[in-house]
């Protein structure tokens, strides 16, 4: 007969992020605890011509100065290079060692993974975006799009600069921690680090793995990524008010705002944690996927994929409605997601769903996009740790269909043992993780 195994707690033992509101965990929480704004013009490129001259932009950060031997790192992206740094604070809180471990140190790399929801690699079509901002200088403020091609594909393909690879963060990670169990990549557009998180969890539990360095990391902060969203008109065009313009679950809404990052997180069998004395901040008991299977770019009105995966992971953590104290929601600050959002959470929480605090905290980043969950779920991490919600800013004129608890402005002293974490993404993505305080 074969033997069950008996499936793995699954711990936290590290956390690192690189965001808009700061470049370690303590000085983002301070942020968010301070009602901070990470969004300001945007300064990577000159996007003075464009719909959208703002964003939530990475400040006075180089992964270099966090490394010892940077030379292995040469040449990778932006988004890459603020998953390194994140991924060095993760690792020292967890008490891993990193470039060229030595032998001995009582963990196994072949038992040490890689799973990032990253976001692309490495862009270099300076000559496309340079014809793009051109495309944006005109008097209507549109884009001759076929010229625009004929202009560029064919030097992009010459150069070779349409070249690509979404997975060069996770490579980049394990040549930092020398990481040689599974390595994977998802980019499942903003539930990507979310899907990473809850996946690498199912990978420990089932005895793949007993390390998994996760999260995300993203950048599209540049004339590409900012012509798709504006074409799309997901993107606010605040641009007399930057700092007010991501206002989840607001009448007066608009759009999300563009950011970047990278959040990182250690997570680790309840075994392997105790083996090394490493410090545990939470335990992941919960973790739900599903698809809406509606349309490419928007969510069911019933949201019905959100419902699915909510369910889902309150299922696998063998808990109902009634015991989540704290919902961290994806809330981005578009009309569409915000009214959805609010709907799949009454029809999951049924009576009790207007008395659980249910914030957004891409009022403060802004929306990292791939890194955004990741985030959000170190934001969850830390308001178990200090018994604290952290507040929607900006919420000053409410929507009468929009009436659940969002935290308005201020951050909440309250208990908060267990927190479930939603991310949605283009493509009817839904992803949903469950934390909670370790016993």
């Amino acid at each position: 007969m074969k033997t069950q195994r008996v499936q793995e707690r699954v711990v936290v033992t590290g956390l690192g992020i690189v965001s808009p509101l700061g470049n370690d965990v303590a000085t983002v929480w301070n942020a968010m605890m301070g009602r901070e704004c990470g969004i300001r013009k945007t300064t990577v490129f000159d996007a003075s011509t464009f719909p959208t001259t703002f964003d939530a932009e990475v400040k006075d950060f180089d992964f270099t100065e966090h490394l010892t031997c940077p030379e292995q790192h040469t040449g990778c992206s932006r988004g890459s290079g603020f998953a390194l740094g994140a991924a060095v604070e993760a690792c020292r809180q967890a008490g891993i060692e990193i470039e060229a471990p030595q032998p001995g140190t009582g963990l196994d790399r072949t038992r040490m993974g890689v799973y990032l929801g990253a976001g692309e690699g490495s862009l270099a079509n300076e000559a496309f975006f340079a014809s793009i901002i051109r495309g944006w200088d005109t008097d209507e403020q549109t884009m001759d799009w076929e010229q625009s091609t004929q202009e560029c594909l064919a030097r992009l393909t010459r150069t070779h600069e349409l070249e690509q690879e979404p997975n060069m963060a996770t490579a980049h990670l394990a040549v930092l921690t020398g990481a040689r169990g599974p390595v994977r990549s998802c980019l499942t557009a903003c539930a990507a680090s979310t899907q990473a998180i809850g996946e690498a969890t199912m990978m420990i539990r089932r005895g793949d793995a007993d390390v998994m360095i996760s999260g995300g990391a993203h950048s599209m902060i540049h004339p590409l990524g900012l012509t798709g969203f504006n074409r799309l008109t997901a993107l606010s065009t605040r641009n007399d008010s930057p700092e007010t313009a991501s206002r989840p679950f607001s009448a007066s809404r608009d759009g999300f705002v563009l950011g970047e990052g990278a959040a990182i997180v250690i997570l680790e069998s309840l075994t392997s944690a105790q083996r090394r004395g490493a410090e545990i901040l939470a335990e992941i008991v919960g973790y739900g996927s599903s698809s809406d299977a509606y349309r490419v770019t928007d969510m069911h009105p019933e949201g019905r994929g959100a419902v699915q995966a909510m369910h889902a992971a309150l299922a696998d953590a063998g808990l109902t409605y009634q015991d989540i104290d704290y919902i961290n929601t994806h809330g981005t600050s578009t009309h569409e997601n915000d009214s959805i959002e609010t709907v799949a959470i009454k029809t999951v929480f049924k009576e009790r769903a207007k008395q659980v605090p249910a914030s957004s905290v891409k009022s403060m980043l802004g929306h990292l996009i791939g890194a955004a969950g990741a985030a959000e779920f170190i934001t969850c991490i830390l308001a178990i740790r200090d018994n604290v919600v952290p507040p929607t800013i900006n919420l000053n004129d409410r929507s009468p269909e929009l009436d659940l608890d969002y935290v308005p402005n201020e951050p909440r002293q309250m208990p908060v043992n267990i927190a479930m974490n939603e991310s949605f993404g283009f493509g009817g993505q839904n992803n949903v993780v469950i934390i909670k305080r370790y016993e």
